[in-house]
């Protein structure tokens, strides 16, 4: 059996870069770090640290070891915190990770509505795209992570081996809202762009479901078109990974392939180039709720929606301080008005 303060020590050693740095973190001594460092070694029989100059690095086999045991403390340190919140020790500790434009938006809003039904919850923000905010919900960083799938088409929500009617939240538009679900491969799967492996234990439910928007300049009174056959000769904006994704695929329903002129995921760049006629682009409505840039105008796009998740993973039932967390996410995901 691995000892998990040998194994702590391990994980701040490749975290920080050297055995100072980590000692400084755990607030060990020194020699302390370097023995539990030769221990582990002996514990495995593994080489996990060499010499590099005058500093160390980890051998192929230290950084296996070392991103595993990340996982493990993890899913420890959240045991410990859950069991805190059950037993009534402490409210709770709330971790949360969530993409951009539901930092400027839902987040906030739920955060206020959270410190005024229990003051003492500690709420704790990352910021982190879906892929990201996964790996970290797996690990035990994070106790909700908040992730966005577009729909329809997005790859591997489909794939061989799902059950379609096991996540209504993720096939069953509008219906899904309000409803958790615990799915094995279908959803966020290895097929899927994220490019993540996820296997079992997750459980969604679905926050908000809206708008793809089509953006372009405000410039000139008459009517933009809002077909995206009409623009396949205008240069367009991508975001990121996930979202260029999507814009290819409605491009190429839509029958051409666009020709990117600029790549970035800050939605505010985003509506600047847009404006200064540099592209047109498409952005989700709660985007367009962050931050709204005077100089476009936006038009939703017909059948093209994006779902946004509140994800969970474990067995349930959530701590308290979870649930309540999940319910307020949802009360507030909708807009007061349209977006556009």
């Amino acid at each position: 059996m691995l000892d998990v303060t040998r194994l702590r020590v391990l994980v701040a050693v490749a975290r920080y870069g050297s055995v100072t740095a980590a000692a400084r973190a755990l607030n060990y001594a020194q020699p302390s770090v370097s023995h539990h460092l030769a221990r582990l070694e002996a514990e495995t029989g593994i080489k996990l640290i060499q010499r590099a100059g005058r500093g160390i690095r980890l051998t192929d086999a230290g950084r296996l070891l070392a991103e595993r045991a990340a996982e493990v403390i993890g899913r420890l340190d959240a045991a410990e915190n859950e069991l805190a919140a059950y037993t009534g020790l402490r409210a709770g500790r709330l971790r949360l990770a969530a993409f951009p434009s539901a930092l400027g938006t839902i987040v906030p809003a739920a955060a206020a509505v959270l410190r005024g039904k229990q003051p003492s919850i500690d709420l704790r923000l990352t910021e982190a795209e879906p892929p990201e905010a996964l790996r970290m919900l797996r690990a035990g960083y994070v106790d909700v992570a908040l992730v966005f799938r577009y729909f329809p088409d997005e790859p591997g929500l489909d794939a061989p081996g799902t059950d379609s009617a096991e996540s209504p939240a993720v096939h069953g538009g509008v219906a899904g809202h309000g409803t958790a679900t615990v799915f094995g491969t279908g959803g966020f799967t290895d097929d899927d762009d994220s490019g993540i492996d996820i296997t079992e234990g997750l459980r969604e439910r679905l926050i908000l479901d809206e708008p793809i928007h089509l953006v372009t300049s405000a410039h000139g009174t008459e009517q933009a078109p809002t077909e995206l056959s009409r623009y396949a000769r205008h240069r367009w904006i991508a975001g990121c990974d996930r979202c260029r994704a999507n814009l290819l695929r409605q491009c190429a329903q839509a029958g051409f392939i666009p020709k990117i002129a600029f790549t970035t995921d800050d939605y505010v760049a985003v509506q600047a180039l847009v404006a200064a006629d540099l592209g047109v682009s498409t952005l989700p409505a709660l985007c367009l709720r962050a931050a709204r840039h005077p100089g476009v105008k936006t038009t939703p796009l017909a059948g093209a929606r994006r779902h946004v998740f509140a994800v969970r993973y474990g067995d349930p039932p959530d701590p308290p301080a979870v649930t309540m967390l999940m319910d307020v996410l949802r009360t507030v995901a909708e807009p007061a008005g349209p977006a556009g």
